[in-house]
């Protein structure tokens, strides 16, 4: 399913909007920018019933190619898609959600998923112009490797078994939490927004091994290593955070001594201070 690119597809916006529906594809992206990108490439371990759209055409048809899929226009995306993925940013949901809302309306069944920071379910319907079924997620970038964090929240018409399908449909790119609306500002401020900060510590901890004289690529795989390691003892649970610092930090040994740095530095503070920033903007772009 080729030819027509964008999110309305230039030359096919007076095209009629077919009044019976075909599902022919699981998902339908629109908009395959990094995190939609991401999501594509997970959910295309599960299945190649995907169809993908961009207003950058060349992106879409590389993608599509790559993962082994479709790309077409977003009317179509629509008509053909079991869920919809709206992959675009918090300023620009109402005007794509605008152009495909005559294939919206003849397709009431259709299952809109949007990872737009800030936008609640009912902001979407409302640009959507209906009570339309919403899955809305907030996943980090980890999802292209399969090793991402997808929290989700959903509308009252999504059924357990839209739910339980989706969940099957994305189990290739992580871990998926399912909490209430209200938490999941606070929740993407951890987990979403948390990568970054997770890379900034691994610089660090690189530069740092540079400086005592290691070659950069060997400082940074430890680095990488060592996160990896350390996050691995704390999800098997066998000790809380407190006692696995002390594990490590033996009386007056090296360990101890970095420490000391980082609590003199406050970096426990500046990273409740990032989260804190970060909850504060997602909020910020749910109001606006």
């Amino acid at each position: 399913m080729n030819g027509q690119f964008g999110f309305s597809g230039l030359s096919n916006l007076n095209a009629p909007i077919p009044s019976v529906r075909a599902i022919n594809y699981r998902f339908g992206f629109i908009g395959v920018g990094n995190m939609g990108g991401a999501l594509a490439t997970a959910a295309s371990r599960s299945t190649k019933q995907i169809i993908l759209c961009d207003h950058d055409a060349e992106k879409a048809a590389a993608l599509a190619q790559r993962i082994g899929c479709e790309f077409a226009d977003s009317r179509t995306v629509t008509a053909e898609s079991e869920y919809v993925f709206l992959g675009v940013k918090p300023q620009m949901m109402a005007e794509v959600l605008e152009e495909i809302k005559g294939t919206l309306e003849k397709h009431k069944d259709v299952i809109l998923v949007s990872m737009a920071a800030g936008l609640s379910i009912n902001t979407i319907r409302k640009m959507a112009g209906g009570s339309y079924k919403v899955i809305r997620i907030m996943p980090n970038l980890a999802v292209e490797v399969g090793k991402g964090e997808i929290l989700y929240t959903t509308s009252e018409n999504v059924s357990k078994v839209d739910i339980g399908k989706f969940l099957n449909l994305m189990k290739h790119a992580g871990h998926l939490t399912g909490m209430e609306e209200d938490m999941m500002d606070a929740g993407c401020s951890v987990s979403g927004c948390g990568p970054a900060f997770v890379y900034k510590f691994v610089r660090g901890l690189a530069q740092g091994g540079v400086e005592a004289g290691l070659e950069p690529e060997t400082a940074l795989a430890l680095a990488i290593q060592t996160v990896r390691g350390a996050a691995k003892m704390l999800e098997s649970g066998a000790d809380d955070i407190d006692t696995m610092i002390q594990k490590v930090c033996s009386p007056g040994g090296s360990t101890i001594e970095g420490v000391k740095k980082l609590d003199e530095a406050g970096m426990e503070e500046a990273v409740r201070n990032a989260i804190a920033a970060a909850y504060k903007r997602n909020v910020e772009l749910g109001q606006s």
